[in-house]
């Protein structure tokens, strides 16, 4: 598999933003969620998910380009929170906030909600890119991993809410 998180460095994340501003501390905090001991990796996921999926349903600018090093880091039986790794991944797919929040915005007012639903859009296309690693979680020998990614592997089929 290689060094986890290599490609952090090629992300641009002082051109991105997440729910606090500046997306520029998120490598760091990856970084924490990867190396640190269990309650650090605990402290690391907290602060991700508030800055990239903030009260669990409203995604960020920056939000697409973590998902990819969730997923590394969850395909790692060893690293720490491979749970709510996939709990918040789960939560950004199934998030439509800002889509659900134009669609019954005045039409004068839709279009300033673009910008916001094309984050939506890019963190779910993120996710489904990860869909190998999803399918390998299945069979995972954690057992609330395995049941996780069965449950995320569906709502991929099927996403909730939709029909």
């Amino acid at each position: 598999m290689g060094r986890p998180l290599k490609r952090l460095p090629a992300v641009r994340w002082g051109e991105l933003s997440d729910a606090t501003g500046s997306a520029v501390e998120l490598p760091a905090l990856l970084s924490k969620l990867a190396w640190a001991g269990e309650s650090d990796a605990r402290d690391a996921i907290d602060e991700l998910a508030g800055r990239v999926c903030a009260l669990g349903f409203v995604l960020a600018e920056a939000t697409a380009s973590v998902i990819p090093f969730l997923m590394e880091l969850a395909e790692i039986p060893e690293s720490n929170c491979r749970v709510e790794i996939l709990e918040l991944v789960s939560a950004v797919h199934s998030t439509r906030q800002w889509a659900d929040a134009a669609a019954v915005a005045a039409p004068k007012h839709r279009s300033s909600y673009d910008e916001k639903v094309s984050w939506e859009e890019n963190s779910r296309a993120a996710v489904e890119a990860s869909r190998g690693i999803i399918e390998s979680l299945t069979l995972d020998s954690d057992a609330a991993v395995a049941a996780l990614a069965c449950q995320l592997l569906d709502d991929l089929v099927d996403p909730p809410g939709r029909t």
